[in-house]
């Protein structure tokens, strides 16, 4: 009777959690889309005698999810989650802050350094999906990764539709308005966490099935494992293609002719459909496993890149960007759920952040080179770079479905 009250106990804090985790994704997981919309716009306003450098910004979005990522998952061992995930809140307001200042004080290196702030903001965004697995069943964790994806389908709405209604608010000054919006927005956020519950000690520790910190392996052996490196091999792929084409998509409309009404209404088309179909995913990594989700969202991204160098009319762009949300969501969310094998629970905080310090470099050098591509080789060019990405990606999951993979809690719990 005890431990079934016990289970019972973590499930039902696994779930509120996961249902807060959900609603702060939907209010602090709209600040990557405003940061994106605007950010290659408000580079080229201001660097208008060098456009190769205007998605510059993005990428130091990047950047600083990138260099936060090991830093944000040590922090949230020393104070816990939900006082980690409130302070990201505050650093991406003083990010958004400095971003309104950087337009007003016509600051180029200002505005890179307000969007490092932003991305690593968000670094604490992307531990969400981490922080729903922390308790609760087998079955429900993968079910709990869609529901705090899910609140990624309000985000869509909200980021870009606060972009449009705001970024001529304090003209002359274009996007300045947004960016105070954006702050206001991550203190909503912000008051969301404080109903975040941390596991007691006693939860934590029947969570955690009885491992011991002395058990838990180096990271050297934990990344020398197939489903480590394939987990983090299919996460480069999805996030690091997504960030490249989405950060240089509303500079190629905008050049193709189409007006920044629609390139912005494009992400939201386009972030809309990175978190649609997590009403699904979860229930699909349940039924059909996790490997045949990510390969349906290799296939999605494929298709994305096929749409992209067919046209140039705004059905062309709009399409590729709903395909590319839509193969992100089932690639990400299932290389996620794949990342969960290759760690004890003991191990979780350190394998983390080493891994979401590889996936946002990737994706901070996608962002970074997705400008210098377009203004080379143009869009058609950053589309055509995908295919041998995704080709290296579905190999190593053909390689891991033939190879199969252990079950480190499996090993555990034999002694292993």
């Amino acid at each position: 009777m005890p431990d079934r009250i016990g289970n019972e106990t973590i499930e039902h804090t696994a779930r509120h959690n996961a249902r807060v985790l959900a609603l702060a994704q939907a209010i602090n997981g709209s600040s990557p889309g405003i940061a994106v919309s605007l950010g290659a716009l408000a580079g080229a306003w201001l660097m208008k005698d060098h456009p190769g450098l205007s998605t510059l910004p993005v990428a130091g979005f990047s950047v600083g999810a990138a260099l936060f990522a090991l830093p944000v998952a040590l922090i949230m061992r020393r104070v816990g989650r939900k006082y980690g995930f409130m302070l990201g809140c505050l650093v991406g307001m003083g990010g958004a802050l400095l971003a309104a200042g950087a337009i007003g004080w016509h600051g180029f290196v200002l505005l890179c350094l307000a969007y490092f702030l932003i991305g690593g903001s968000n670094a604490f965004v992307q531990q969400y999906r981490f922080a729903a697995t922390d308790a609760g069943s087998d079955a429900f964790k993968s079910k709990a990764i869609s529901w705090v994806m899910m609140g990624g389908i309000a985000s869509a709405f909200i980021g870009p539709q606060l972009v449009i209604h705001t970024k001529d608010a304090l003209a002359p000054l274009p996007f300045a308005g947004a960016y105070l919006a954006q702050a206001g927005l991550l203190f909503v956020g912000l008051l969301v966490l404080t109903q975040y519950r941390p596991l007691s000690l006693a939860q934590d520790t029947h969570a955690d099935k009885g491992l011991l910190q002395s058990q838990a392996r180096p990271l050297s052996q934990i990344i020398r494992q197939p489903v480590f490196l394939v987990a983090l091999i299919c996460a480069i792929a999805s996030f690091a293609m997504m960030t490249f084409m989405m950060t240089g998509a509303p500079l190629a409309m905008t050049r193709a002719g189409h007006s920044q009404h629609q390139a912005v209404s494009g992400i939201q088309w386009h972030i809309l459909a990175m978190y649609g179909p997590s009403f699904v995913t979860g229930r699909l990594i349940v039924r059909f496993g996790k490997l045949p989700v990510i390969a349906a969202g290799l296939t999605l991204l494929s298709f994305c890149a096929l749409v992209a160098v067919s046209g140039w009319t705004l059905w062309n762009f709009w399409g590729a960007l709903i395909l590319l949300g839509a193969g992100w969501n089932m690639g990400f969310i299932g290389a996620t759920a794949l990342l969960d094998e290759a760690y004890r629970p003991a191990e979780k905080n350190k394998t983390q952040g080493l891994h979401d310090l590889f996936l946002f470099s990737s994706v901070a050098l996608a962002a970074l080179s997705s400008g210098v591509v377009l203004q080379k080789w143009g869009w058609h060019g950053i589309a055509a770079i995908m295919f041998p990405v995704l080709g290296l990606a579905a190999f190593s999951l053909m390689f891991l479905a033939v190879r199969g993979r252990a079950v480190p809690g499996r090993e555990a719990s034999e002694g292993l």
